[in-house]
Protein backbone atom coordinates (compact mmCIF):
# COMPACT_ATOMS: atom_id res chain seq x y z
CA UNK A 1 0.00 0.00 0.00
CA UNK A 2 1.20 3.70 -0.87
CA UNK A 3 0.22 5.81 1.87
CA UNK A 4 1.32 9.15 0.49
CA UNK A 5 -0.61 8.55 -2.90
CA UNK A 6 -3.36 7.19 -0.76
CA UNK A 7 -3.51 10.20 1.08
CA UNK A 8 -3.27 12.63 -1.80
CA UNK A 9 -6.04 10.53 -4.18
CA UNK A 10 -8.49 10.73 -0.75
CA UNK A 11 -7.95 14.61 0.33
CA UNK A 12 -8.23 14.98 -4.13
CA UNK A 13 -11.75 12.69 -4.48
CA UNK A 14 -12.90 14.68 -1.45
CA UNK A 15 -12.59 18.21 -3.14
CA UNK A 16 -13.91 16.72 -6.62
CA UNK A 17 -17.15 15.29 -4.86
CA UNK A 18 -17.43 18.39 -2.70
CA UNK A 19 -17.58 16.47 0.82
CA UNK A 20 -15.55 17.30 4.06
CA UNK A 21 -14.02 15.25 6.10
CA UNK A 22 -16.60 14.99 8.97
CA UNK A 23 -18.84 13.40 6.12
CA UNK A 24 -16.76 10.99 4.85
CA UNK A 25 -15.58 9.60 7.95
CA UNK A 26 -19.57 9.20 9.66
CA UNK A 27 -20.04 7.24 6.78
CA UNK A 28 -16.85 5.16 6.98
CA UNK A 29 -17.02 4.47 10.85
CA UNK A 30 -14.53 6.44 11.83
CA UNK A 31 -13.63 9.39 13.39
CA UNK A 32 -12.53 12.94 11.74
CA UNK A 33 -9.18 12.86 13.30
CA UNK A 34 -8.73 9.21 11.30
CA UNK A 35 -9.58 10.74 8.08
CA UNK A 36 -7.18 13.73 8.67
CA UNK A 37 -4.37 11.24 9.72
CA UNK A 38 -5.26 9.29 6.43
CA UNK A 39 -4.84 12.80 4.25
CA UNK A 40 -1.66 13.22 6.00
CA UNK A 41 0.16 10.13 5.57
CA UNK A 42 -1.62 7.68 8.20
CA UNK A 43 -2.91 4.18 6.97
CA UNK A 44 -6.50 2.86 6.91
CA UNK A 45 -7.04 -0.64 8.15
CA UNK A 46 -7.69 -3.14 4.89
CA UNK A 47 -11.14 -3.87 5.87
CA UNK A 48 -12.47 -0.28 5.19
CA UNK A 49 -10.96 0.33 1.72
CA UNK A 50 -13.95 -0.93 0.18
CA UNK A 51 -16.31 1.23 2.33
CA UNK A 52 -14.13 4.15 0.95
CA UNK A 53 -14.36 3.33 -2.42
CA UNK A 54 -18.18 3.04 -2.30
CA UNK A 55 -18.22 6.64 -0.71
CA UNK A 56 -16.41 7.88 -3.61
CA UNK A 57 -18.01 5.54 -5.87
CA UNK A 58 -14.84 4.84 -7.60
CA UNK A 59 -13.26 1.27 -7.47
CA UNK A 60 -10.36 0.27 -4.74
CA UNK A 61 -7.57 0.84 -7.07
CA UNK A 62 -8.26 4.75 -7.79
CA UNK A 63 -7.93 5.30 -4.60
CA UNK A 64 -3.83 4.52 -4.89
CA UNK A 65 -4.11 6.12 -8.37
CA UNK A 66 -3.77 2.95 -10.15
CA UNK A 67 -5.37 2.69 -13.73
CA UNK A 68 -8.41 0.19 -14.15
CA UNK A 69 -9.23 -0.48 -17.60
CA UNK A 70 -12.86 -2.42 -16.84
CA UNK A 71 -15.76 0.71 -16.29
CA UNK A 72 -18.47 -2.16 -16.84
CA UNK A 73 -19.94 -0.90 -13.84
CA UNK A 74 -18.99 2.88 -14.31
CA UNK A 75 -22.86 3.65 -14.64
CA UNK A 76 -24.04 1.77 -12.18
CA UNK A 77 -21.80 3.54 -9.60
CA UNK A 78 -22.44 6.94 -11.11
CA UNK A 79 -26.31 6.46 -10.68
CA UNK A 80 -25.75 5.21 -7.41
CA UNK A 81 -23.78 7.74 -6.12
CA UNK A 82 -25.68 10.77 -7.30
CA UNK A 83 -28.91 8.80 -5.72
CA UNK A 84 -27.18 8.28 -2.71
CA UNK A 85 -26.28 12.62 -2.34
CA UNK A 86 -27.93 14.64 -0.44
CA UNK A 87 -30.62 16.38 -2.67
CA UNK A 88 -29.24 20.26 -1.73
CA UNK A 89 -26.06 18.67 -2.88
CA UNK A 90 -26.87 16.57 -6.01
CA UNK A 91 -26.89 19.24 -8.76
CA UNK A 92 -23.43 20.49 -7.28
CA UNK A 93 -22.33 17.08 -7.58
CA UNK A 94 -23.52 16.17 -11.55
CA UNK A 95 -21.74 19.76 -12.39
CA UNK A 96 -18.45 18.15 -10.94
CA UNK A 97 -19.00 15.06 -12.87
CA UNK A 98 -19.57 17.51 -16.19
CA UNK A 99 -16.62 19.04 -15.52
CA UNK A 100 -14.36 15.66 -15.65
CA UNK A 101 -16.27 15.12 -18.68
CA UNK A 102 -15.45 18.28 -20.18
CA UNK A 103 -11.65 17.55 -19.45
CA UNK A 104 -11.65 14.13 -20.55
CA UNK A 105 -12.93 15.93 -24.19
CA UNK A 106 -9.80 17.92 -24.28
CA UNK A 107 -7.37 17.14 -26.57
CA UNK A 108 -4.60 17.88 -24.45
CA UNK A 109 -3.39 16.25 -21.36
CA UNK A 110 -4.23 18.01 -18.43
CA UNK A 111 -2.38 16.13 -15.67
CA UNK A 112 -0.07 18.68 -14.44
CA UNK A 113 0.58 19.13 -10.97
CA UNK A 114 1.24 22.57 -9.04
CA UNK A 115 3.33 22.69 -6.07
CA UNK A 116 1.05 22.07 -3.57
CA UNK A 117 -0.54 19.20 -5.76
CA UNK A 118 -3.83 20.32 -7.16
CA UNK A 119 -4.33 20.16 -10.77
CA UNK A 120 -3.84 22.68 -12.74
CA UNK A 121 -7.37 22.94 -14.12
CA UNK A 122 -8.59 22.62 -10.69
CA UNK A 123 -12.37 21.56 -9.36
CA UNK A 124 -15.03 23.75 -9.25
CA UNK A 125 -14.80 24.86 -5.87
CA UNK A 126 -11.46 25.76 -6.65
CA UNK A 127 -12.77 28.20 -9.13
CA UNK A 128 -15.56 29.34 -6.62
CA UNK A 129 -12.86 29.88 -4.05
CA UNK A 130 -10.11 31.82 -6.45
CA UNK A 131 -12.67 33.55 -8.79
CA UNK A 132 -14.76 37.08 -7.40
CA UNK A 133 -18.32 37.30 -8.02
CA UNK A 134 -18.07 39.60 -10.92
CA UNK A 135 -15.90 37.28 -12.72
CA UNK A 136 -16.71 34.36 -15.01
CA UNK A 137 -15.00 31.40 -16.27
CA UNK A 138 -15.69 28.90 -19.49
CA UNK A 139 -15.11 26.38 -21.30
CA UNK A 140 -15.27 25.00 -24.36
CA UNK A 141 -14.44 21.94 -26.72
CA UNK A 142 -15.24 22.05 -30.61
CA UNK A 143 -15.13 19.08 -32.50
CA UNK A 144 -15.80 17.64 -35.82
CA UNK A 145 -18.17 15.22 -33.40
CA UNK A 146 -19.86 17.94 -31.69
CA UNK A 147 -18.90 20.44 -29.13
CA UNK A 148 -19.37 21.40 -25.76
CA UNK A 149 -20.10 24.67 -23.36
CA UNK A 150 -19.29 25.12 -19.88
CA UNK A 151 -20.16 27.92 -17.16
CA UNK A 152 -17.48 26.70 -14.30
CA UNK A 153 -17.97 30.18 -12.11
CA UNK A 154 -18.82 32.05 -10.90
CA UNK A 155 -21.61 34.16 -11.87
CA UNK A 156 -23.57 31.41 -14.28
CA UNK A 157 -22.37 27.50 -13.56
CA UNK A 158 -24.17 25.13 -16.71
CA UNK A 159 -23.36 22.66 -19.14
CA UNK A 160 -23.89 21.45 -22.80
CA UNK A 161 -23.10 19.21 -24.68
CA UNK A 162 -23.97 18.53 -27.82
CA UNK A 163 -22.87 15.23 -30.47
CA UNK A 164 -22.79 16.22 -34.34
CA UNK A 165 -26.66 16.53 -35.57
CA UNK A 166 -27.39 14.09 -38.29
CA UNK A 167 -29.38 16.28 -40.27
CA UNK A 168 -29.54 20.17 -39.29
CA UNK A 169 -32.19 20.88 -41.46
CA UNK A 170 -34.48 18.57 -39.53
CA UNK A 171 -33.31 19.28 -36.14
CA UNK A 172 -33.09 22.82 -35.87
CA UNK A 173 -34.91 24.60 -38.65
CA UNK A 174 -37.75 22.20 -39.83
CA UNK A 175 -41.64 23.69 -38.58
CA UNK A 176 -39.88 26.36 -36.42
CA UNK A 177 -40.35 30.10 -37.50
CA UNK A 178 -37.33 31.49 -35.74
CA UNK A 179 -38.47 35.45 -37.35
CA UNK A 180 -41.80 35.57 -35.55
CA UNK A 181 -40.23 34.26 -32.64
CA UNK A 182 -37.36 36.69 -32.32
CA UNK A 183 -39.80 39.33 -33.62
CA UNK A 184 -42.56 38.65 -30.21
CA UNK A 185 -39.90 38.55 -27.74
CA UNK A 186 -38.40 41.53 -29.36
CA UNK A 187 -41.53 43.45 -27.63
CA UNK A 188 -39.98 45.21 -24.87
CA UNK A 189 -43.43 44.88 -23.08
CA UNK A 190 -43.21 40.93 -23.77
CA UNK A 191 -39.58 40.49 -22.90
CA UNK A 192 -40.59 42.26 -19.46
CA UNK A 193 -43.91 40.38 -19.03
CA UNK A 194 -42.11 36.83 -19.26
CA UNK A 195 -39.04 38.31 -16.81
CA UNK A 196 -41.99 39.28 -14.24
CA UNK A 197 -43.93 36.35 -14.78
CA UNK A 198 -40.58 33.75 -13.81
CA UNK A 199 -39.88 35.85 -10.95
CA UNK A 200 -43.27 35.11 -9.41
CA UNK A 201 -45.13 31.89 -8.09
CA UNK A 202 -46.42 30.09 -11.13
CA UNK A 203 -49.15 28.45 -9.03
CA UNK A 204 -51.04 32.18 -8.30
CA UNK A 205 -53.52 33.02 -11.20
CA UNK A 206 -54.10 36.39 -12.72
CA UNK A 207 -56.02 38.50 -15.02
CA UNK A 208 -54.41 40.70 -17.67
CA UNK A 209 -54.96 43.28 -14.85
CA UNK A 210 -51.52 42.20 -13.07
CA UNK A 211 -49.60 43.46 -16.51
CA UNK A 212 -51.29 46.76 -16.40
CA UNK A 213 -50.85 47.30 -12.98
CA UNK A 214 -46.97 45.98 -12.67
CA UNK A 215 -45.88 46.30 -16.19
CA UNK A 216 -47.62 49.98 -16.23
CA UNK A 217 -49.28 49.49 -19.66
CA UNK A 218 -52.78 49.85 -20.94
CA UNK A 219 -55.15 46.73 -20.93
CA UNK A 220 -55.34 46.10 -24.89
CA UNK A 221 -51.27 45.69 -24.67
CA UNK A 222 -52.15 43.49 -21.77
CA UNK A 223 -54.07 41.24 -23.93
CA UNK A 224 -51.72 41.23 -26.60
CA UNK A 225 -48.82 40.00 -24.65
CA UNK A 226 -51.31 37.41 -23.01
CA UNK A 227 -51.96 36.34 -26.33
CA UNK A 228 -48.32 35.91 -27.43
CA UNK A 229 -47.41 34.12 -23.80
CA UNK A 230 -50.41 31.57 -25.01
CA UNK A 231 -49.25 31.32 -28.40
CA UNK A 232 -45.95 29.70 -27.01
CA UNK A 233 -47.49 27.53 -24.71
CA UNK A 234 -46.37 29.55 -21.61
CA UNK A 235 -50.01 29.80 -19.89
CA UNK A 236 -52.78 27.65 -18.44
CA UNK A 237 -56.75 29.19 -18.21
CA UNK A 238 -59.77 28.54 -16.45
CA UNK A 239 -63.12 30.43 -16.42
CA UNK A 240 -64.74 31.32 -12.83
CA UNK A 241 -67.70 33.38 -11.98
CA UNK A 242 -67.32 36.08 -9.94
CA UNK A 243 -70.06 38.85 -9.54
CA UNK A 244 -72.10 37.59 -11.91
CA UNK A 245 -69.59 38.02 -14.30
CA UNK A 246 -67.11 35.18 -15.99
CA UNK A 247 -63.56 36.14 -15.47
CA UNK A 248 -60.77 34.79 -17.04
CA UNK A 249 -58.23 33.20 -15.12
CA UNK A 250 -54.56 32.64 -16.10
CA UNK A 251 -51.56 30.38 -14.61
CA UNK A 252 -48.24 30.64 -15.65
CA UNK A 253 -46.20 27.64 -16.96
CA UNK A 254 -42.46 28.41 -16.30
CA UNK A 255 -40.22 26.43 -18.49
CA UNK A 256 -36.20 26.22 -18.11
CA UNK A 257 -35.55 27.02 -21.80
CA UNK A 258 -36.34 30.17 -21.08
CA UNK A 259 -33.39 31.01 -18.88
CA UNK A 260 -31.10 28.64 -21.21
CA UNK A 261 -32.28 31.43 -24.08
CA UNK A 262 -31.08 34.50 -21.78
CA UNK A 263 -27.71 32.52 -20.84
CA UNK A 264 -27.16 31.56 -24.58
CA UNK A 265 -28.41 34.79 -26.06
CA UNK A 266 -26.06 36.69 -23.31
CA UNK A 267 -23.21 35.01 -24.65
CA UNK A 268 -23.85 36.50 -28.23
CA UNK A 269 -24.13 40.23 -26.79
CA UNK A 270 -21.15 39.87 -24.55
CA UNK A 271 -18.97 37.14 -25.78
CA UNK A 272 -16.87 35.15 -23.41
CA UNK A 273 -13.07 36.24 -22.83
CA UNK A 274 -11.90 33.94 -20.17
CA UNK A 275 -11.35 30.28 -20.93
CA UNK A 276 -10.15 27.37 -18.56
CA UNK A 277 -10.20 25.26 -21.66
CA UNK A 278 -10.89 25.92 -25.35
CA UNK A 279 -10.02 22.95 -27.52
CA UNK A 280 -10.77 24.42 -31.22
CA UNK A 281 -10.29 21.86 -33.65
CA UNK A 282 -13.39 21.69 -35.80
CA UNK A 283 -13.40 22.07 -39.20
CA UNK A 284 -17.12 21.08 -40.30
CA UNK A 285 -19.36 23.72 -40.71
CA UNK A 286 -22.19 23.67 -37.43
CA UNK A 287 -24.94 24.26 -39.71
CA UNK A 288 -24.63 21.32 -42.43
Amino acid sequence: MNIEIFGKQIAQLRRKKSVTQEELAKYVGVSTQAVSKWENGGAPDVEILPKIADFFAVPIDELFNRSITDYTDLQASLIKKIQETAPEQQFKTVLNYCWDIERALYTFSSNFLLENGHFEDGSIEDYENKLSQQEQRYSSILSDYGFTRMGIANQLQYFLIVPEMQDTNIALFEGVDYLTFFKDFSDKDVFDACIFLHKRESNKGFTDNLFVKNLKIETDKAKQIIDVLEKYKLLAKTQIEMDDEIQTIYYFKPTPSFIAFLIFAKEMIKKPGHFSYYSECREKPYLQ
